[in-house]
């Protein structure tokens, strides 16, 4: 932080101490308060949560009807940097490891070289239409090159879309260690502008090493040590589990300070940790989830909440039309060229690189970013700071309003799969999973102990309305292994690991094979998986020869001759596969449906013409 950070703080404070503490509070709790109120009503039109606090922000400050005049950027970045760093641990916390086997090559690519060929494109556009010279409009390009972590973690838990787990997972991680390549690059422009001289190839190299480096070295480390920890604290029983949350996010803050003030990168740092500490033996508590949860919520509406009060429109105006204009550059042409240039050697399908083109959301990294150059004297700083404002304001408007729509358009989307009715966390490892069962779902006419749950997957008990001779009925709960036939309406109770809970709901997937119907897949998943829906064991002769169709010139004869599967011909097709990747040959689509441990469980068919 700026050296004199500490001493602006402490003159705001001072400062705010002349009003009543009563007003301080009740100003910022109705703020808070109309915050959650319109974010609520306003989802139901597709509007970003985060965008509604930020322009709440903006009519609670000096131009707006609030008239709170507030510009103080040096407690605007120490607030900002705690909500970082608590957001980006969240997020560490809730991602699987199975994510990073997934996808962590392309993601790394992203946050590295997308966010530099991005930052790149945005500063020759900004120089065409600012007249910046060539270091303050890489240092605009820098700011905001990177997605942020906040805008996209919000946004692919609450649009309602089920993406593919390549393309989710390589979102994710991106946004997840994209900001430490952004503040790099932020940091050593504003060398550039301010002291030309002392900047040289070395530094630059030595500079960049020890951001990642350090970062990396630290996240792991300290972050086992944070897990130890945890588990050693949760054993001592107590008070502890409500307390969990708390150590957790003291620990991760800590961590992410400490980073930074060794010259490491702490958004790296603290987002590493966080996977290291969700991953740990089961991870934390679901009560401590829910908790931390709330605690990240909190930090990012805080966040927004103050940097629309930051923000002056007055200011912004004149250069709104340039600023509209570069962000249809950064939404239309950066971010897209970035992000396929950057995935060419992965092979990624063209409508997977179009949907992440399209996510590059932009939220508060950007904003804190554009404090840096505030804090050091750059002469241009205003101005970059009210031009990233409205780049952030265009992308969550509009990227982040039109999340279905482009899933639906680029058919990244993926039909939901059934909800369970209650979950929870058992133990360590696992989750005490309740599905109802209704018409059309798999285990309905089957007995539990018949049925083939995946692995992982345990059904414990059965609750069931039955229907008294005196005209009444009574709730009873059943050992699953002695419920006999499960009927619709009943309530199936599962024993399911942490790394099974997906496989667990494909369970009672209306659209999976039974032997009981044709294998029609369910109307609201024929436009991605196609007319049909048939296990991946089943030879593609076969299915050919049923509906008279001729087999691919695309299929090699090994696999006529082999009999090969459909799990076979997609896995040697489709190097890792995931559920949605989609393999033509011929006239015929076969769609993987379901994986299960590597393996092409279920495959969606569509015949030609169709």
């Amino acid at each position: 932080m700026h050296p004199n950070a500490s001493g602006a703080l402490r003159a705001s404070i001072r400062a705010m101490g002349t009003l009543d503490p009563n007003l301080i509070l009740l100003i910022g709790a109705l703020l808070l308060a109309a915050g959650i109120v319109l974010g609520g009503l306003s989802s139901r039109f597709g509007v970003p949560f985060l965008l509604v606090f930020l322009v709440v922000g903006m009519l609670a400050g000096e131009d707006g009807p609030g008239g709170i005049a507030f510009n103080d950027f040096s407690v605007a970045l120490l607030v900002g940097n705690l909500a970082l760093g608590v957001i980006l641990f969240d997020g560490g916390l809730r991602t699987q490891y199975r994510t990073f086997r997934v996808a962590l090559a392309p993601s790394l690519a992203l946050a590295t070289l997308g966010v530099a060929l991005t930052a790149g494109i945005v500063a020759a556009a900004a120089k065409l239409l600012f007249g910046f010279g060539w270091p303050v409009a890489l240092l605009l390009g820098a700011i905001v090159a990177s997605t942020d972590a906040a805008a996209v973690f919000s946004l692919l838990k609450g649009s309602g879309v089920r993406l593919n787990d390549r393309v989710a997972s390589t979102l994710e991680i991106e946004s997840g260690v994209n900001d430490p390549m952004a503040v790099f690059l932020t940091l050593m422009l504003i060398e550039w502008v301010m002291r030309p001289a002392e900047l040289t190839g070395w530094a630059l190299a030595g500079a960049l090493t020890k951001q990642f480096g350090l970062g990396t070295l630290m996240g792991l480390v300290l972050g086992f040590a944070l897990a130890g920890l945890l588990a050693r604290m949760r054993k001592l029983g107590g008070n502890f589990e409500g307390l969990q949350a708390i150590l957790a996010t003291a620990g991760g803050v800590s961590l992410f300070a400490l980073t930074n003030l060794w010259g490491g990168s702490g958004f790296l740092a603290v987002y590493l940790a966080g996977l290291v500490v969700g991953n740990w033996k089961g991870g934390m508590s679901e009560d401590a989830m829910r908790a931390l949860d709330g605690l990240a919520w909190l930090a990012q509406s805080g966040m927004f909440l103050m940097l629309g009060l930051l923000v002056t429109p007055r200011e912004v105006w004149p250069l709104l039309l340039p600023a509209a204009a570069l962000a249809g550059v950064l939404m239309l042409v950066a971010r897209p060229l970035g992000v396929w240039l950057t995935l060419l050697p992965f092979r990624f399908p063209l409508r997977e690189v179009g949907f992440m083109s399209w996510m590059g959301l932009r939220g508060a990294v950007p904003i804190v970013l554009a404090i840096f150059p505030l804090m050091a004297g750059v002469p241009e700083a205003r101005t970059l700071f009210n031009i990233a404002f409205v780049l952030v304001l265009a992308s969550l408007l509009i990227q982040g309003a039109s999340v279905r729509l482009a899933a639906r358009v680029t058919a990244v989307g993926l039909p939901p799969l059934p909800e369970p009715t209650r979950q929870a966390r058992w133990g360590r490892a696992s989750h005490m999973m309740e599905f109802r069962l209704a018409e059309g779902m798999p285990p309905v006419g089957t007995t539990a102990q018949d049925y083939d749950w995946p692995r992982g997957v345990q059904a414990l008990a059965v609750r069931r309305v039955e229907h008294l001779s005196t005209g009444g009925s009574a709730l009873r709960w059943i050992d699953a292994q002695e419920a006999g036939a499960l009927a619709v309406g009943d309530a199936i109770v599962l024993l399911v690991a942490n790394d099974a809970l997906e496989a667990a709901a494909h369970c009672f997937d209306p659209a999976a094979p039974s032997p009981k119907r044709a294998p029609v897949a369910a109307p609201a998943a024929q436009p991605v998986f196609g007319d049909f829906v048939l296990d991946g064991d089943v030879a593609l002769v076969d299915v050919l020869e049923l509906y008279g169709l001729p087999l691919p010139d695309a299929l090699p004869d090994s696999a006529l001759k082999e009999r090969a599967s459909l799990d076979a011909v997609i896995r040697s097709r489709v190097p890792r596969a995931v559920e949605g990747d989609v393999l033509r040959l011929g006239g015929i689509t076969l769609t993987v449906r379901e994986m299960r441990e590597g393996r092409v469980l279920r495959v969606g068919f569509k015949l030609p013409n169709r």
